[in-house]
């Protein structure tokens, strides 16, 4: 049939290739096809080439990053954007805005619990792209995160949410340390990150 349709061979190479079968390689990238799935899967479709070749590495099955790479783009997976190219800048302050005054002044050093928290939010990537942002509070002394807020946006809300959890939080939590909250300090960023400007050190 080759040499019919203009592609002469030698019968002794047509047999010769029928009884070696398929090469070594190809069989390797099939089973290597199965192991690279099976993280893949097992990590719900968030790790990329680099994170399976660690994984496949630290099972033992030995695997070049490049090969990963290559095969991955054969079967046409591929890992979760990091979401970096849409992360927005760090906390910007504004100046028209009233701060409130600096109860810390840096020294985070606590020596009962609900004396100084520290607050803070973040944005975290999600696998199909889109952003969620979280705010948090954390006792200094205890290291305990008492207080926590998810949201799609990074309104005022956000935080105002994080503080009164933090808040009931405190109320059950703070009866062992006999102490009322009246001397407890918080403490978070002054300004925030595009539409969200909002600041406090208050005593609570």
């Amino acid at each position: 049939m080759l040499t019919e349709h203009g592609v002469p061979i030698a019968e002794v190479t047509y047999w010769m290739r029928k009884k070696r079968g398929v090469c070594g390689r190809a069989e390797r990238d099939v089973r290597l096809k199965t192991e690279v799935r099976r993280v893949h899967e097992a990590s719900f479709g968030v790790y990329g080439a680099r994170k399976i070749w660690i994984a496949l590495n630290g099972e033992g099955i030995a695997v070049a990053r490049c090969t990963v790479e290559r095969l991955m783009r054969e079967m046409g997976i591929r890992g979760a954007p990091d979401g970096a190219a849409t992360s927005l800048p760090a906390t910007v302050a504004d100046p028209s805005h009233e701060r409130a005054p600096d109860r810390v002044d840096r020294a985070f050093i606590a020596t009962r619990p609900h004396r100084l928290w520290v607050a803070d939010f973040t944005e975290v990537a999600l696998w199909q792209g889109r952003r969620v942002y979280v705010a948090f509070v954390v006792d200094v002394h205890s290291r305990a995160i008492y207080g926590w807020a998810p949201a799609v946006t990074n309104h005022t809300k956000l935080v105002l949410d994080m503080v009164d959890h933090a808040l009931w939080q405190r109320d059950w939590a703070a009866a062992p340390y006999g102490t009322d909250g009246a001397d407890l300090v918080h403490h978070f960023d002054a300004g925030g990150q595009g539409v969200f400007n909002w600041s406090s050190q208050h005593l609570y």
